[in-house]
């Protein structure tokens, strides 16, 4: 049997299932260690730790979501070259992305001092907070190279469709960083300091099993973890690299700018609907993590149909992680119609928070419908590879949310400014939609 007749008869709705739900519960995972980090270190009676905690992770969040390209660009780049039966050109692939990560893991390292002051000269806090937040970005930076590497190493993984491997990862992750938080910081006494040790640690641990599990993968499916010099230095390819890996930051960029936008205008209109912003973006967030798991398996299976040349491949993953996200939308958007005032009313006891949030809380129940296409579509762009079509549409994207806000804002207050997010959830669908022929092309 062929690669390309394998991929055809395999690939089925059980298939996606299969691929998503271990990167749904990796994605579930991740928000257990902040409420560990924050549980920790808000029983030592200082208030100012938990900001500090807060204000650090936000940091480094930010740092590692722009540089997200290094999973991105490698998932999609290997799984390309898997379906083109060109193994070298797999392994150069991934060999490139870490040797990028490192370097730029070194360049945050050189540079520490110079990031430092220009975060904590746009963050705002009490000398209290900021000298603790300090001491937390001064340990944790270290981690840096092993951070990105790790992304590099989720890549990989993801191009080789192996998501129960990267759940086991992420719960080595995380299981390490909480079971430290508790040494170090009830049993030793170290505060801030013990949860950025932790998470250094942690971070260390998993990275070395991760580069075991990918050699002995890599040495098992192609015999061996040494590529030809020549091909890993094939100018082409690395420009391609390049221009994959820019295109992707500025699209990540630009979301960031996005969402960082929202956040900001909902401050302006006082306490209360910061507050009540912030507790309906967690219901946006949760449904991410959902959705994102039929995106990252679109990547994975893309990217392999299109090295393929499998037309068939691709439009059946199109076919099924919409048919299987679209259920997942529904049912989460009833679960936030159903319970959502029960889930407000578990996340503050603040009765004019409370009110105002369930004013908006329809907002949140459409969400998921709303924001799943250009979450799937962003995993097929990625996938394939057609990043300038990604960062043109995102940019385009920006624009419209930016327009729409101007025009919206003013006149509907908060429920404009819900409103121009979901025209930018719409935005980015229909643009990336207009490319979706580019995708096929690659087929061909």
């Amino acid at each position: 049997m062929t690669f390309n007749n394998a991929i055809d008869t395999t690939l089925n709705r059980k298939r996606v299932l299969y691929l998503a739900w271990p990167i749904i519960l990796s994605n579930i995972s991740a928000p257990l260690l902040g409420l560990v980090d924050t549980a920790v270190i808000g029983n030592l009676n200082n208030p100012a730790l938990i900001g500090a905690i807060a204000i650090g992770a936000m940091i480094f969040s930010f740092i590692y979501w722009g540089f997200g390209f290094l999973r991105m660009a490698t998932t999609g780049l290997i799984a390309q070259s898997r379906g083109a039966e060109d193994y070298d050109g797999a392994k150069a692939a991934f060999y490139r992305a870490l040797i990028i990560a490192v370097s730029i893991g070194s360049i945050l390292l050189l540079l520490q001092n110079v990031l430092a002051g220009f975060a904590f000269s746009v963050i705002e806090g009490s000398p209290a907070v900021e000298e603790a937040a300090v001491t937390y970005f001064n340990i944790r930076i270290w981690s840096a190279p092993l951070s990105l590497i790790h992304l590099v190493l989720m890549g990989y993984l993801l191009a080789h469709q192996r998501s129960t491997t990267i759940l086991w990862i992420q719960l080595l992750l995380n299981g390490t960083n909480i079971v430290l938080d508790f040494v170090f910081v009830a049993g030793f006494g170290w505060g801030v300091a013990g949860i950025a040790a932790a998470t250094v640690i942690a971070e260390i641990v998993t990275t070395c099993v991760g580069v075991y599990i990918v050699f002995r993968h890599m040495r098992c499916s192609y015999m061996t973890i040494a590529v030809p010099m020549s091909i890993l230095k094939d100018i082409q390819a690395v420009l391609k690299t390049l221009r994959i890996n820019r295109d992707i930051m500025i699209r990540t960029l630009s979301l960031i700018f996005a969402f960082a936008w929202f956040t900001n205008e909902g401050a302006k209109s006082g306490d209360i609907m910061l507050a009540t912003n912030a507790i309906l973006m967690q219901f946006v967030a949760f449904s991410a993590f959902f959705l994102d798991g039929y995106a990252l398996a679109a990547e994975s299976l893309v990217g392999t149909a299109v090295g393929a040349k499998n037309r068939s491949g691709l439009d059946r993953t199109l076919r099924y992680i919409n048919e299987l996200g679209l259920v997942t939308a529904i049912i989460l958007s009833a679960i936030f119609f159903l319970a959502g005032p029960a889930m407000i009313d578990l996340l503050t006891n603040v009765d004019e928070v409370r009110n105002t949030t369930r004013t908006y809380l329809l907002w949140v129940v459409a969400a998921p419908v709303i924001s799943l296409w250009c979450y799937l579509l962003d995993g097929v762009f990625i996938g394939a590879t057609c990043t300038r079509e990604m960062r043109n549409a995102m940019v385009f994207s920006l624009m419209a949310y930016l327009a729409a806000w101007y025009l919206l804002a003013p006149v509907f207050l908060n429920h404009g400014l819900w409103l121009s997010l979901h025209v930018y959830f719409v935005v980015r669908a229909l643009t990336l939609w207009y490319y979706l022929p580019n995708v096929r092309a690659r087929c061909t």
